[in-house]
């Protein structure tokens, strides 16, 4: 058995399998790591190419999404080390066994991930995961590289391995036994910030989630849903707020939530002023969701706030203009 099982999840992904795979195979390790597809139901040419390739293929019956195509897909893994990485990477040779390094020396840390660029232009960061997630006080994600549209030139400003409250699951390490232990990712979301959720779960069971910028992945984003796309908009609206549903304190979760969804109120305007109808009904439609599942949520039991002490960063940004994380105070 290996240490690292690199798993990447495909779905009718032939094009990016051809394009990524045979560069992840180049600039991996496979002395340590065994590459694994997982495939959600593909009716492409995926599997044969897969097998082409010589390579272990997990197949599921139909496209269960990006959460529970890798909790079913991790049910077969035995490798102690875990990484979920997205069919549009391109690892820099040496990532898995920096990562490896940092997780062996770091035994509180219970998941990390290594810098992200962007396949287009390697010298700027990615906005998916940059160098480093955080969550602002009222929930929102930003990043150490990137906030909201502002995405920074790497010039080496973040090369310290850092705690950060969120790791990227477009190349995420996490302890495979811990991902077990804390649920796996939210089968509830689908996709998008379940990685986020699963992040703020290892937290909360003591373990810290850390970056190892000297690890470097190049993330082409957008694969599945690119920005603009109206269930993109949904997805994230909805999954924040049952983010923040989950894993806020009984005690600061009515206040903050009610906050978040008054500034929602306010993006949805935005979006109807600007004419752009499609985002209106996708935050509308958020929203009514997230209502009507917010009943079945299983609150986390968290007793500490761990993003009360974070930034306000729509304040940050649009008042302050502070655009770089390093100009955040």
């Amino acid at each position: 058995m290996k240490p690292i099982s690199v798993v990447i999840l495909n779905w009718n992904g032939i094009n990016l399998l051809k394009e990524f795979l045979p560069r992840v195979l180049e600039a991996t390790d496979l002395e340590i790591s065994e590459v694994i597809v997982a495939d959600n139901g593909s009716t492409d040419d995926s599997a044969d190419y897969v097998h082409w390739l010589g390579l272990p293929l997990i197949r599921l019956e139909k496209n269960f999404g990006f959460a529970e195509g890798y909790n079913l897909a991790l049910e077969q893994v035995q490798s102690p080390y875990t990484v979920l990485l997205n069919s549009d990477v391109a690892p820099r040779k040496g990532w898995d066994s920096a990562l490896l390094r940092f997780m062996e020396s770091h035994p509180e840390c219970g998941a990390c991930q290594p810098k992200i660029l962007s396949w287009h232009n390697p010298s700027k960061f990615e906005y998916a995961g940059a160098c480093g997630g955080f969550l602002d006080r009222n929930g929102y994600p930003y990043c150490r590289g990137r906030i909201f549209g502002t995405v920074e030139t790497d010039s080496g400003q973040y090369q310290d391995p850092i705690e950060i409250d969120w790791a990227t699951g477009a190349a995420l390490m996490v302890r495979t036994d811990l991902y077990r232990k804390v649920g796996g990712l939210d089968s509830s979301f689908f996709a998008h910030m379940e990685e986020i959720d699963l992040c703020w779960r290892i937290r909360l069971d003591g373990h810290s989630v850390c970056v190892c910028p000297q690890a470097e992945v190049m993330h082409l984003g957008g694969g599945s849903l690119p920005m603009g796309n109206p269930r993109k908009t949904y997805l994230n609206f909805r999954n924040n707020l049952l983010l923040l549903h989950k894993n806020l304190p009984e005690a600061e979760r009515s206040k903050i939530l009610f906050r978040r969804r008054l500034l929602d109120t306010i993006a949805w305007l935005k979006s109807v002023v600007t004419l752009n109808f499609a985002d209106a009904k996708a935050i509308l439609k958020a929203h009514n969701d997230y209502r009507a599942m917010a009943p079945d949520v299983i609150p986390s039991g968290a007793s500490e706030n761990l993003i009360a002490k974070r930034p306000n960063i729509l304040t940050s940004y649009y008042l302050r203009r502070q655009t770089r994380f390093s100009h955040l105070k």
